[in-house]
């Protein structure tokens, strides 16, 4: 009984592995709301001033969102220092950069002074986009960073949408390391001026 129990363990053990590497390979499917070709979802967030901005205002331009997780991050900090690098070009395309963020206010001001950031920071503090737009990945706060930012977090994604508001490019990360490279986001842009 003893042998059975160790090889039952020892199974399901092989089984959660495989999951797993197949899982960090093929990444997080895209939810349905946000498949290429629908309309952005209409949800509300809080800019970097504490107003209230809503996904509707951004149809009159292409837009890049990007969903980040937190400056506790290194990834989601090392993906916004390589987009300062690219925001004069997606800008000179005529489309916006927005990151959308579970950080605090005052966290999210320390951050955008501290890159000189001119894009847009769009707030999700109780993570209510996040869950309409299937992305909350629960318990992903790591334990040292729970008091600031809660233990729930978003699911590292970028978003292009056109000037109709319709998703032209969708990525979800495969893992938390992986994000789009830049030039990728440009080429979405560039793809809808064609």
């Amino acid at each position: 009984m003893t042998n059975t129990l160790i090889w039952l363990v020892a199974a399901t053990g092989l089984v959660g592995a495989i999951w797993l590497i197949l899982r960090t390979k093929t990444g997080r499917p895209v939810p349905a709301v946000l498949r290429r070709g629908r309309p952005l979802p209409d949800f509300e967030a809080v800019d970097e001033r504490g107003d209230p901005v809503r996904s509707t205002q951004l149809h009159g331009t292409a837009t890049v969102l990007l969903f980040v997780r937190g400056t506790w991050c290194p990834f989601c900090s090392a993906q916004v220092k390589k987009l300062t690098r690219h925001y004069k070009d997606i800008i000179d395309l005529g489309a916006r950069l927005i990151l959308v963020t579970p950080k605090p206010l005052e966290t999210t001001k320390r951050v955008a002074s501290f890159f000189e950031l001119e894009f847009d920071f769009w707030l999700d503090e109780s993570l209510h986009v996040a869950r309409q737009l299937g992305l909350v990945v629960s318990s992903g706060v790591p334990s040292d960073y729970e008091q600031e930012y809660g233990t729930d977090t978003v699911w590292p994604t970028a978003i292009v949408t056109d000037a109709a508001g319709i998703i032209t490019y969708v990525k979800l990360s495969k893992g938390f390391s992986d994000r789009p490279d830049p030039e990728e986001l440009l080429q979405a842009i560039r793809d809808q001026l064609r």
